[in-house]
């Protein structure tokens, strides 16, 4: 996929991996829309790019689709990646044995699952409007996952469901899209020192540091990012999930 001269919609873009992500893309030529709920951070980054922002909660369809719809005002939309997301910590049932509540899975699924869906379902349809290239290829969707997907840790059970939705979604997409050029990979974060991370402290970012095999740190958001263009450029990715995670696997606590 040729970035110059192309839109990529980046949902959670106003911060971390997200506004890593609309950094880079717009650095190598892209024009971006941040699909964010923060509005004044969103707009400042827009402006500061030359971009286009649009407050969008991704588990609302008609916000999503009148986002992406803002997007190929700009250009040809080539690119939808989703950064937006949210977790939760608790068990399937708590320490007085009561049930896990119903509320917080819900709205992780709606957020993380049917956002991402939204996301890939309408940032799809845009793309599929655009002229292929000499390969056929119109553009590329990313997804977000995490390692949680995989090595889901006590307290996690609604994170990591959502993520494995995430994973789940990626091959069928791929095979029905690749009819109109599209290509669909996710990438699953592993400990990444974003804003998030960032309320433990130096301290308790140099412990979770430590379980990681190689490089001995947390992943930067531009390691994520750089990821992204990477995945944009290079034709023959497709129907994935790539662990960018230092080689670490999450123990159970």
């Amino acid at each position: 996929m040729q970035i110059q001269g192309s839109v990529a919609v980046v949902s959670g873009g106003a911060s971390g991996l997200g506004e890593a992500t609309v950094r880079r893309l717009s650095a190598a030529g892209a024009r971006c829309l941040i699909a964010d709920l923060n509005a004044d951070r969103g707009k400042a980054l827009a402006d500061e790019l030359g971009g286009a922002f649009a407050q969008t909660d991704v588990s609302d369809a008609d916000q999503v689709q009148a986002a992406v719809a803002q997007a190929a005002e700009l250009g040809p939309v080539r690119a939808a990646i989703s950064c937006a997301g949210i977790g939760w910590v608790g068990r399937v049932i708590n320490r007085d044995n009561s049930p896990h509540d119903l509320m917080p899975f819900q709205k992780v699924i709606e957020v993380n699952v049917i956002g991402t869906f939204n996301m890939m379902r309408f940032g799809a349809s845009a793309i599929a409007a655009s002229e292929p290239n000499d390969d056929g290829e119109r553009g590329v969707l990313v997804n977000t996952a995490s390692v949680a997907a995989f090595d889901g840790q006590t307290g996690q059970l609604a994170y990591s469901a959502s993520k494995g939705g995430i994973v789940g979604m990626t091959l069928p997409a791929a095979r029905d899209l690749a009819p109109v050029g599209i290509r669909v990979i996710t990438i699953a974060p592993g400990l990444m020192d974003t804003p998030l991370l960032g309320l433990l402290g130096d301290e308790g970012k140099a412990k979770l540091a430590a379980d990681v095999i190689f490089p001995k740190r947390l992943g930067a958001a531009d390691d994520y990012a750089a990821l992204v263009q990477h995945i944009a450029e290079n034709p023959y990715l497709n129907g994935e999930t790539i662990r960018l995670d230092g080689a670490i696997r999450l123990p159970p606590k």
